[in-house]
C-alpha cells in the first residue's frame, strides 16, 4: 500500500542523533507538512538515516511537495505510539497540479422534449 499527501513544506526541524544499544550511530530528522485541511492541517513526518535527511536538503520551507510515507504503531506498556516515516519527497510543480474541472452550467428550457 502506498501512501502519499501533498501540501506545503512549512517547517523543517532539527536533526536529533544518538548511539543505539549496538554501538551504532543514529540520525533522523522531522519536518511539517500543512495540507491546507480545515482540521488539523499539519503532519509531522520524520526521515530516519542520512541518505533520507539529504533528502529533505533539495526542498525549502514553503515549497509545495507531495510526500510519500508509511505508518507504523509500536506498543509499549499497553500505550500506543505511532510513526509517520517520510521516504520520498517530491516538489510540484505548476504544470503539475491537476486543475479544477470546469463548471459547465446549461441554460434551463421550460419544455423538456426528450422521447422518455
Amino acid at each position: 500500500m502506498s501512501l502519499s499527501v501533498k501540501g506545503k513544506l512549512s517547517r523543517k526541524l532539527n536533526i536529533e542523533s544518538g548511539v543505539s544499544k549496538a554501538g551504532k550511530e543514529w540520525k533522523k530528522q522531522s519536518f511539517l507538512l500543512d495540507t491546507g485541511s480545515q482540521y488539523n492541517p499539519e503532519i509531522c513526518f520524520q526521515l530516519f538515516g542520512e541518505e533520507k535527511i539529504e533528502i529533505l536538503n533539495h526542498h525549502s520551507e514553503g515549497d509545495q511537495v507531495e510526500v510519500s510515507f508509511n505508518l507504523s504503531s509500536k506498543e509499549y506498556n499497553g500505550r500506543y505510539f505511532h510513526n509517520i516515516d517520510a521516504w520520498r519527497i517530491e516538489s510540484i510543480s505548476e504544470s503539475n497540479k491537476v486543475e479544477d474541472a470546469p463548471e459547465f452550467n446549461a441554460p434551463a428550457t421550460e419544455e423538456d422534449d426528450l422521447p422518455f
